[in-house]
């Protein structure tokens, strides 16, 4: 029979381990994100959107005065440092794959209201993460087999 605590190592272990499964599944593929950023009067921001080939990619910049560069993979948007006024709608694609480069300079007298869709594609690190929460679901369950088997001294 089972002890109380190999029980529970197993029901908080298969827990971690479901964790770590559904964050897995939910990081295969694209990601999208939806932007909603201010930036402070003189303040400056940058963004680095990786993304596969043929990717859409949206955002629309208001505010009083602000600089923009943006620079696309390939043959994708390009725009210099360039002054703009009031407001900013842009639409670009990925045309192949690899970095956008956006970096946007506040230079008004009033705050800078960034919004956007912006499909960014997977990091690598967030798998090494999630296997990470799953095996120590498993280490979890293991030692709480252990307490089946034999009882350490102590407990």
């Amino acid at each position: 029979m089972l002890s109380k605590r190999t029980i529970i190592g197993l029901i908080v272990g298969s827990a971690i381990i479901a964790i770590g499964a559904f964050s897995v599944i939910q990081h295969i593929g694209d990601i999208t994100i939806n932007e909603n950023y201010i930036v402070d009067k003189g303040d400056s921001t940058r963004y680095t959107i990786p993304a596969p080939t043929d990717t859409p990619q949206s955002m629309t910049i208001i505010g009083d005065a602000f600089d923009l560069k943006l620079e696309s993979p390939g043959d994708g948007l390009q725009i210099p440092k360039t002054s703009y006024k009031k407001k900013l709608n842009l639409d670009w694609v990925h045309s192949e794959a690899g970095e956008t480069k956006i970096q946007i300079q506040n230079t008004g007298n009033t705050e800078l209201k960034i919004t956007g869709i912006l499909i960014r594609s997977a990091d690598p690190i967030w798998f090494t993460y999630d296997f990470m929460v799953i095996i120590t679901g498993m280490v979890i369950m293991g030692f709480s087999m252990g307490f089946t088997l034999r009882k350490p001294k102590g407990f």
